[in-house]
């Protein structure tokens, strides 16, 4: 199993994750739960109407973590905003429910990202077990 596929599994297992940015000089949480390994990247997506956009536009460093059991996950880079659609409409063709909210009615879009200059730190409770760095 490489990189990609350890975290997108730890991701999965643990079901929900949580995406730190910054607001300012504020720190901001919020819960995520969906992700995409489309050629060895791992994709999210957030709706371009929300401030977790707009902070990532500002300021693209975000933390994120997931837990599992004691075993928890940081994941941490520089977030990529996609250009090209595709991905975007790969997601949503994968994740149906997902067009009711993004769609031409709502004027909603989704934003697709990936990270890089990234860092993995798979972390029991008291020490960093596993560290990746791509």
């Amino acid at each position: 199993m490489n990189v990609t596929e350890k975290i997108s599994k730890f991701l999965t297992d643990a079901g929900a994750f949580f995406v730190a940015t910054v607001d300012g000089d504020q720190p901001k949480c919020r819960p995520f739960g969906l992700h995409k390994v489309i050629d060895d990247k791992i994709y999210f997506g957030v709706g371009d109407f929300k401030d977790a956009y707009k902070q990532m536009c500002n300021n693209p460093k975000v933390e994120i973590v997931a837990l599992k059991n004691t075993d928890w996950l940081r994941l941490y880079g520089k977030v990529v905003f996609e250009k090209d659609d595709a991905i975007a409409n790969q997601i949503l063709e994968e994740f149906p429910y997902l067009k009711d909210i993004y769609n031409e009615k709502t004027g909603y879009k989704m934003a697709v990202f990936h990270l890089e200059e990234a860092t993995a730190e798979f972390r029991s409770i008291m020490k960093v077990e596993e560290s990746y760095q791509f």
